[in-house]
């Protein structure tokens, strides 16, 4: 989660909104992103989405079973279906997303149910207070 806070950093910094996602497969990080849909022109840029094709070109599968995502802000219902896609094991998320969280939060999306044929195993709140502040402090800044 650490290099997942990292990468919301450099989002950040470019003015991107603060979201970092790492793909671990066996303890080694096989895909990492950073939002970057405004400087992309692209609104699927979103971290989990770069993170799971960066780790899906490493792997030559679209598939990465057996892998878990490291997310600083609970998925969106765009990102859950590309998790589901790529059938990945595990999320691991800080913050949660009041206004479009599909972990639970707003939707349901993750984990999933019946009739999806996939179950991600969720795991939220992992250094949730320091993503939390980071998405803080990022919109107060733009706010003025």
């Amino acid at each position: 989660m650490r290099r997942a806070l990292a990468l919301a950093r450099q989002a950040a910094a470019l003015g991107e909104v603060p979201v970092g996602a790492v793909v671990v497969r066996d303890g080694i990080i096989i895909g990492e992103g950073a939002n970057h849909p405004i400087s992309g022109c692209d609104p699927t840029l979103h971290a989990e989405v770069a993170a799971l094709r960066t780790a899906a070109k490493q792997v030559n599968n679209y598939r990465l079973p057996g892998c878990d995502l490291y997310v600083t802000l609970e998925p969106c219902a765009m990102c859950a279906g590309a998790i589901h896609q790529a059938r990945i094991r595990r999320v691991i998320y800080g913050a949660p997303d009041v206004r479009a969280g599909a972990a639970g939060t707003v939707f349901n999306v993750l984990p999933g149910q019946p009739p999806l044929n996939h179950v991600v195993e969720l795991l939220p709140g992992v250094l949730a207070d320091e993503s939390a502040r980071l998405l803080r402090d990022f919109f107060r800044a733009r706010r003025g």
